[in-house]
């Protein structure tokens, strides 16, 4: 789960507006519910508000475009079910920093964190740690199920909702197993390029361009050829986007990412730049990745130890080859099927807001 590009997406139609205010609506009667069973949820609904509220709104950008290219006509209701796409990734997010121990997400602290301070302002008994993964999990997991419901009370029909839903189970699906390959490969130590490559497309790829787009087709009921060309933009295109946030994971500024520099070496992500690097580099290079790769102690002197590795053994330059190949590939699929609209030229240039660098 990524979320370091700094470029936000283009905006046609208002589009991120009208997003935020699907979702300000909804968790504004979500908070009503939490606040009707217990005051003590409304902390609850201060952190959820906080976290969904900020963010891209990339994802629901290519499901709408992507509706809107195979002929679906502009609507509130449709607009509202691809936010839905939104509470989906905070809930990736939410587990994503606790799994990796990270302190902060855009900036301000992860939710376990959050509920971490809160435990120790308060003087609460046990341990505040504890008490903040454990709310993190909990948190996760009700916008996970407030997908659903963003999903079924945004005012369109059955049938179309029900040609959507098997692309949405199986988005969310994969992005769960692509978490768990994810925490597999880094206790396994795989470092090959392949592991790192699958990962990638199940963790993050998918669900970021492909899926969003196939559920944006599926409410509108696209034609096959439509609906087969998405998937030849998207999934290039997403894994290009996750290239991109791994090369930002290790070299970004954290003033644009909103984490730690040099974060990902910390937390021992097994990445596709981290992968050419052991790929590449000499033996006493491999021995120094091995061993200092996933230090939470590393410091600012080790992770520019590492990223000297990783520069001189060609890992980002090839990282960087990989994603112009994989962009320019998604590019020319597009290129190949008729689209409604102004959507072709959206498309591109979310292509270019997803994989842009930031220099």
């Amino acid at each position: 789960m990524t979320e370091r590009t700094p470029v936000a997406p283009v905006d046609r139609a208002g589009l991120r507006q009208r997003i935020d205010k699907a979702l300000a609506d909804f968790l504004a009667e979500r908070r009503r519910w939490l606040h009707g069973v217990d005051d003590a949820l409304l902390p609850v609904a201060e952190a959820l508000e906080a976290f969904v509220l900020r963010g891209k709104r990339l994802r629901p950008a290519f499901a709408y475009w992507g509706y809107r290219g195979a002929g679906g006509v502009d609507t509130d209701q449709v607009v509202a079910t691809l936010a839905a796409l939104e509470l989906v990734q905070a809930s990736a997010l939410i587990h994503d920093d606790l799994m990796d121990r990270s302190d902060t997400r855009r900036g301000e602290p992860a939710i376990h964190r959050r509920f971490s301070a809160q435990h120790q302002a308060a003087g609460w008994r046990g341990d505040a740690d504890s008490f903040g993964d454990s709310a993190a999990i909990l948190l996760g997991d009700l916008c996970l199920v407030w997908s659903d419901e963003l999903l079924h009370s945004s005012g369109l029909e059955p049938e179309t909702l029900a040609r959507a839903r098997p692309v949405f189970d199986e988005m969310r699906t994969e992005v769960t197993v692509g978490q768990y390959l994810d925490v597999l490969t880094q206790a396994t130590g795989d470092t090959s390029v392949d592991r790192a490559s699958k990962v990638a497309r199940y963790k993050s790829a998918k669900y970021t361009v492909e899926r969003p787009l196939l559920l944006g087709a599926a409410l509108a009921a696209a034609p096959a050829e439509v609906t087969a060309a998405y998937s030849a933009y998207g999934l290039p295109l997403g894994e290009a986007f996750q290239l991109r946030d791994d090369v930002l994971g290790v070299f970004g500024d954290p003033a644009q990412t909103g984490k730690p520099a040099g974060d990902d070496l910390r937390e021992g992500k097994r990445t596709y730049l981290v992968a050419a690097a052991f790929d590449a580099t000499d033996e006493a290079g491999r021995a120094t990745l091995e061993r200092r790769l996933g230090d939470p102690r590393l410091d600012a002197a080790g992770v520019g130890q590492l990223r000297e590795i990783i520069t001189a053994s060609g890992a980002l330059a090839r990282t960087e080859r990989r994603i112009d190949e994989l962009t320019e590939g998604a590019l020319a699929a597009l290129a190949g099927v008729e689209l409604d609209g102004e959507s072709r030229q959206v498309l591109v240039e979310l292509a270019a807001a997803a994989t842009r660098r930031t220099d």
